[in-house]
């Protein structure tokens, strides 16, 4: 007799289900399917690899060769963390190869645990308030949002381009970039207190409404 304190097993979320029976199409050797696996991500994928590199080319290659990788590596995915994840973890650590291979007496390395930099300290700028959207095209605020992340320094600009350009959790932004929860937050903040900072001199006079990366809204 089953005893009424026995939970049911969870049933996993309707995406995951899906990707776990994608995954094992392709272990049974159907190629289509890994191609439906990955194509939801394919943006995500380039997104982290150009925001570590700043090079097109490079972030086009590295897409692939990480692609490529959790192709052949797929058999080692665990289902530990989102397949999502797992492949930006791939993205990341075939950029960062890339870096230390082009500049190996420049890397700037992003596997610090700890951060120990001085607190960022905002400017005193605009106040961001609300003026008119028709002031500036979004092209053009995206435009100048590159410059900015462009500007920045690897890891904030991965942690802002993980968190708030690819939607990636906490949680799962930490785990990509081999970090700590609390080093994302740190890094994030700065990184919005310093494309803040970069861009109000440039939008102060024709800023289309609040900080973009507030409240949801984004200009990408």
């Amino acid at each position: 007799m089953l005893s009424l304190s026995t939970a049911p097993s969870p049933i996993p979320p309707p995406q995951n289900q899906r990707e776990a029976a994608l995954i094992r199409r392709t272990l049974q050797g159907d190629r289509d399917a890994f191609t439906e696996l990955v194509k939801p991500y394919e943006r995500r994928v380039y997104a982290a690899a150009l925001a570590l590199l700043r090079n097109e080319a490079d972030a086009e290659d590295i897409a692939q060769e990480a692609i490529v990788k959790a192709f052949t590596h797929l058999h080692q995915f665990r289902a530990e963390a989102k397949f999502s994840t797992w492949l930006i973890q791939i993205t990341i650590n075939q950029a960062r190869m890339r870096q230390r291979k082009n500049h190996a007496n420049l890397y700037d390395s992003l596997d610090d645990t700890h951060d120990g930099e001085e607190d960022y300290v905002p400017r005193e700028f605009a106040d961001w308030r609300e003026t008119p959207p028709e002031t500036l095209e979004r092209k053009e605020i995206r435009a100048l949002l590159a410059q900015a992340l462009a500007s920045l320094g690897e890891k904030y600009r991965s942690v802002f381009v993980l968190r708030d350009i690819e939607q990636l959790s906490i949680e799962e932004t930490a785990k990509a970039l081999a970090i700590s929860v609390a080093n994302v937050k740190t890094r994030l903040l700065r990184a919005r207190l310093m494309l803040r900072d970069i861009l109000a001199p440039a939008l102060r006079d024709g800023w289309p409404g609040h900080v973009p990366f507030q409240k949801g809204e984004k200009p990408w």
